[in-house]
């Protein structure tokens, strides 16, 4: 039997993956939480992910759209959904432009971010 997708969080703020591990463990899905972009990266469970949410702005480090940049460069079918509570036409065109799966403004509904995930590992999985 095949293990269950993984799902990988970026965000600084402690909080809020405490928060998203438990939404997306509640799901039936794995997780692995990350406080950096950076850490992320160097982190084998990060290759392993099917999908991954990332904040944008992370202070003293790359932000989440660099992530998504770097990510898609590197693995083109594992989506990425950005969360920020700065969205703007800027950030918008951002995303757009790297290749976010879909960007999310916090505060959110977990209905939200879960009908992302869900149509990210489906359309992944297509």
């Amino acid at each position: 039997m095949p293990a269950e997708p993984l799902i990988a969080v970026v965000d600084d703020d402690a909080g809020m993956r405490i928060s998203l591990d438990g939404l997306i463990r509640s799901l039936g899905y794995r997780a692995a939480v990350f406080c950096a972009a950076e850490v992320f990266l160097e982190s084998p469970e990060g290759r392993r992910a099917a999908c991954v949410i990332s904040d944008i702005e992370m202070p003293g480090g790359m932000d989440g759209i660099t992530l998504a940049a770097k990510l898609l460069a590197a693995s083109p079918d594992c989506p990425v959904i950005l969360i920020s509570a700065f969205v703007d036409e800027r950030v918008c065109a951002a995303a757009e432009r790297v290749g976010a799966f879909a960007l999310i403004r916090k505060p959110f509904l977990g209905e939200a971010l879960i009908d992302a995930i869900e149509e990210a590992l489906a359309k992944k999985s297509e």
